[in-house]
C-alpha cells in the first residue's frame, strides 16, 4: 500500500561549514532533523576546524552565495531561515537582499562574530553592515554576552546590564532579542526582550567541555520550532530545553571542545556511559 509521507516543514540555514561538524551548517542541519524538520543550506564560507579551533577560512564568492539562496527558494517552501557566519560585508549584503526579495517571515539571526579560540568569523568592517542590513529583517537575534556587548556598546556584568543592552540592541531594528547567559556566572539565564516585556529563560548549568556549536544549535532549534508553527516564546523555551539536554548527554570526540549531542532523542546516553 502506498502512503503519502507526512507533511514536513522546511528550514534554511545560511552559514559557514565546519569540517569538524560540530557547529555551523552541520550543527544546524542536525538540529533541524532532530526536531522533525527538513533542512536546506546555503554555505557562505568553508572553514578548516576541529574541536581545538579554526585553522583556515575560505569565503565563497557573494554571487555563489546568492545563487544558492535563489535555488533553494525556487523549489522549496521555506518556513524559517537561520543565519550564522556571514563572513564579510559583501556576503552580508547579498544575503540581506535575497531575504528581502523572498520576504522571509521567520528569520533567526545568530550574530556570529568570533570563534571560541578567538578567530574572526565576521570581518570587523562587516559588523556595521550586519547591523544595518540584517538585524532590521530579524524576527529574533540571539547574541551571547560578548556579541551583545558589541551590539549595544556597553559592558554586561549583571541582569540589569543585560536589560539595558537588550533595549539598545532591539533599537537596531529586530523584532526581539534573546541575550544568552551561558558565559555569565551562576545559572545560565537567557534574557528575552520584545519591546514590551522582559522574560527570563533559566536552566541548570551543565558542567562539560562539550559545548562546541551550542550557539548555532540553539538558534537553529528556534528556527525549526518556528517553522513547525510554534509561537516565539514556545520556540524559545523548546530550544532551551533541547540545548540543555544536548549538553547533558554530550560525549567527547576530540581533544578540545567537542560538540553537543544533537540526536539525544535517538541516542540518549553517550557511548562511554552505555551499560
Amino acid at each position: 500500500m502506498n502512503r503519502e509521507p507526512p507533511a514536513v516543514k522546511l528550514c534554511l540555514t545560511i552559514a559557514g561549514s565546519d569540517s569538524g561538524a560540530g557547529a555551523g551548517i552541520q550543527a544546524d542541519l542536525k538540529t533541524f532533523a532532530a526536531l522533525g524538520t527538513y533542512g536546506c543550506c546555503v554555505i557562505t564560507a568553508v572553514t578548516a576546524q576541529n574541536t581545538k579551533g579554526v585553522d583556515r577560512i575560505f569565503e565563497l564568492p557573494p554571487d555563489i552565495v546568492g545563487a544558492q539562496i535563489d535555488s533553494v527558494f525556487d523549489d522549496f517552501k521555506i518556513e524559517a531561515v537561520k543565519t550564522g557566519m556571514l563572513a564579510s560585508s559583501q556576503i552580508v549584503e547579498i544575503v540581506a537582499q535575497k531575504l528581502r526579495d523572498y520576504q522571509v517571515k521567520n528569520l533567526v539571526v545568530d550574530p556570529v562574530m568570533i570563534s571560541k579560540n578567538g578567530t574572526r568569523l565576521l570581518k570587523k568592517e562587516a559588523e556595521k553592515t550586519l547591523v544595518e542590513e540584517i538585524l532590521p529583517l530579524a524576527t529574533i537575534i540571539t547574541p551571547n554576552l560578548f556579541e551583545a556587548e558589541l551590539l549595544s556598546g556597553m559592558k554586561i556584568a549583571s541582569m540589569e546590564d543585560s536589560k539595558k543592552a537588550a533595549e539598545k540592541t532591539l533599537s537596531l531594528g529586530s523584532k526581539s532579542v534573546v541575550i544568552k547567559g551561558g558565559h555569565s556566572e551562576g545559572a545560565p539565564v537567557d534574557l528575552f526582550y520584545d519591546g514590551n516585556e522582559f522574560r527570563e529563560l533559566a536552566s541548570e548549568r551543565i558542567e562539560t567541555k562539550n559545548d562546541h556549536g551550542v550557539g548555532c544549535t540553539f538558534s537553529a532549534a528556534i528556527a525549526a520550532l518556528l517553522a513547525k508553527g510554534e509561537d516565539l516564546w514556545s520556540a524559545l523555551t523548546g530550544a532551551k530545553e533541547y540545548i540543555t539536554e544536548a549538553l547533558r548527554t554530550s560525549y567527547s570526540i576530540g581533544s578540545g571542545h567537542s560538540p553537543v549531542n544533537h540526536f539525544y532523542n535517538f541516542y540518549p546516553r553517550s557511548p562511554d556511559k552505555q551499560a
